[in-house]
């Protein structure tokens, strides 16, 4: 049995223990849980032995940009992330953002050649520093949504984008991938790449 939690990050934690107790497999598509949070979903998943895949995104787009991303992140230490949404959307970053900006902690901070205390002008519009990256979050009509990971060394750029359109369609195959693996997990595992094929 897999219980598929897509709701908000206000009642997921319990939804997902619930699961857990009676003794489901859980997908989590929510975003916003905390590293507390997951740290307990691990807990509890470990003790049932029964497997969490937690999913940011589920479409292969967006979830191949986090793993190349992480990939050049080891070999260019410049970096920024920024995240395009439709101009109603409440949460900055989106989820798929700051689990980009975590992923990319673990490999270490962007390298900044001027630090955010000796800006001129305002430090806030270079951005958020979020586990060591910047990120800018813009909301306009006329997004849905798109993340771009760019990345710089002199005289060369790098830049990875995702972008989607309005239709559910490019998370279909992620969901069903997500749904279909996690059975075969015991406790916590973050990221739709971790169950997929490299």
């Amino acid at each position: 049995m897999v219980l598929v939690e897509y709701t908000h990050p206000e009642v997921a934690k319990e939804n997902v223990l619930t699961g857990l107790e009676h003794g489901a497999h859980v997908v989590i598509g929510t975003s916003g849980l905390s590293d507390v949070d997951y740290g307990e979903i691990d807990l509890i998943a470990q003790e049932k032995g029964r497997g969490v895949l937690a999913c940011g995104n589920f479409a292969i787009g967006a979830v191949l940009l986090q793993r190349f991303a992480a990939m050049a992140a080891k070999h260019i230490p410049h970096w920024e992330i920024i995240d395009y949404a439709h101009a109603d959307k409440v949460d900055v970053p989106s989820g798929t953002a700051l689990e980009l900006a975590n992923r990319l902690a673990k490999i270490g901070e962007s390298r900044l050649e001027v630090p955010l205390e000796e800006v001129r002008g305002p430090s806030e519009t270079r951005g958020a520093r979020i586990g060591g990256s910047q990120v800018h979050s813009v909301r306009l009509p006329g997004y849905v949504i798109s993340l771009e990971a760019v990345f710089g060394l002199p005289d060369q750029r790098l830049t990875l984008r995702f972008d989607s359109g309005a239709s559910a369609e490019p998370y279909t195959a992620g969901a069903l991938l997500a749904i279909r693996q996690v059975g075969r997990l015991t406790g916590l595992h973050r990221g739709l790449d971790s169950v997929m094929e490299f």
